[in-house]
């Protein structure tokens, strides 16, 4: 009978020490930086990203030059990962996965065609461009 309560003992301590050991989920969950503003690639042709957040959610508009598209986005900020895909517009949808520092973004987009393109974008306005109406 004392093996059997040793043997219950050990596995509940294992298995609070292991859920300890995870990291904490507010780690995933939070928001380390503000990608509101305006950012800008040039490769191939004039990428811009017209971003305002609000909490981890973030809107905006994506204008791809090169093949003269315009659409709306939507995506988040988890830590310092910033990831979007296009809701609207002509060919899309565009998406991508970026790492935020300071004012520059670094990552992949993914293209309407499935080409994958290393990103680098600078913040050239810290707030984003007013509504045209």
């Amino acid at each position: 009978m004392n093996t059997w309560r040793i043997a219950l003992v050990l596995m509940v301590t294992f298995a609070l020490v292991s859920g300890c050991a995870k990291p904490d989920w507010i780690q995933n969950t939070l928001v380390t930086v503000d990608v509101t503003g305006t950012w800008r690639a040039d490769y191939g042709g004039r990428f811009d990203l017209e971003l305002e957040q609000h909490g981890s959610k973030v809107t905006g508009t994506i204008f791809v030059r090169v093949i003269s598209t315009t659409g709306a986005i939507e995506g988040s900020v988890s830590g310092d990962v910033f990831r979007f895909r296009q809701t609207s517009g002509t060919y899309g949808p565009w998406e991508g996965e970026l790492t935020v520092s300071g004012d520059e973004m670094r990552g992949y987009i993914l293209s309407s065609s499935s080409n994958q393109y290393s990103a680098v974008l600078q913040r050239t306005s810290s707030s984003p461009r007013p509504s045209q109406q």
